[in-house]
């Protein structure tokens, strides 16, 4: 596991892993808890906030009784410091559904603490039994919501939340350079230097991020030309062009069974 990065506040962490330890004290067994949000994304800012996201699995015990216990931990917002988790079932039927969600936790490269070896086991299924064209399909919904809030490409927006705009359209374009056959990385850093995007819009992408990491504010203004152009015309072409995912019932039903033997087999563990 590699060690946090080094501008993470101690007495951030050290709140962090109490609330870790508050889950365990309500009987979940964390599997990970790992970093999302703009810092795990690639494009904090100086007063970014701090998103705790773990996943956990109940003991057997916990099962076998006739009230089940919900399936999230949520801890209030407090400061600059927001941490909650899902159950490991919780995960496993949204991955099956196509949210990238869980598959983005599992490759987040900032982690507070993990159960040696587990994410690579997870890796290994959400390889086997994530759809990636219902992938493509959740980040495209994800362009289209920050569209709507945003109202125009060709207006003014405020820059900070550009970047919830500018993420799902570069991972998408990573998804299509390999025909959909594969998960995009977490870090929007990774997708661009893995993506051929136009070589101006790249570099003024880079520049925002740059801006960002060094201001608390970036202020409202137009989209810099040519990400505007980038954007506007990916995000109509994706609109146009995505695929619907085929159903194919026998291997649903296979990727069911393979995420219920993993389930079953991480809550023995325990």
């Amino acid at each position: 596991m590699k060690p946090l990065p080094d501008d993470f506040a101690p007495e951030v962490i050290t709140a962090i892993r109490a609330r870790l330890e508050m889950a365990r004290a309500q009987g979940a067994n964390v599997l990970f808890a790992i970093e999302s949000g703009s810092r795990a994304w690639g494009f904090p800012s100086p007063d970014s906030d701090y998103d705790c996201r773990f996943l956990y699995v109940r003991p057997v015990a916990d099962h076998l009784v006739l009230e089940q216990a919900r399936d999230v931990i949520e801890f209030p917002i407090e400061g600059e410091i927001d941490a909650g988790g899902w159950d490991l079932r919780k995960a496993l039927l949204l991955a099956l559904g196509g949210n990238a969600v869980i598959v983005e936790w599992a490759k987040s490269p900032i982690v507070y603490e993990e159960v040696p070896g587990f994410r690579q086991r997870l890796l290994d299924l959400l390889a086997e039994i994530v759809d990636p064209v219902r992938v493509s399909r959740h980040y495209l919904g994800l362009a289209r919501s920050h569209v709507a809030r945003i109202g125009s490409i060709a207006g003014e927006v405020k820059l900070k939340k550009l970047f919830y705009f500018i993420r799902p359209i570069v991972a998408l374009d990573w998804m299509e350079q390999r025909s959909f056959a594969s998960l995009p990385p977490m870090s929007m850093l990774d997708c661009l230097a893995e993506t051929v995007i136009p070589t101006r819009a790249g570099e003024e992408i880079l520049r925002l991020i740059d801006r960002k990491r060094e201001t608390r504010e970036l202020g409202t203004g137009p989209i810099p030309v040519e990400i505007a152009r980038y954007l506007e015309a990916r995000y109509g072409h994706h609109e146009m062009n995505l695929a619907g995912s085929v159903r194919d019932e026998a291997r649903q039903a296979y990727n069911r069974a393979l995420a219920t033997a993993f389930y079953r087999r991480e809550a023995e563990r325990q």
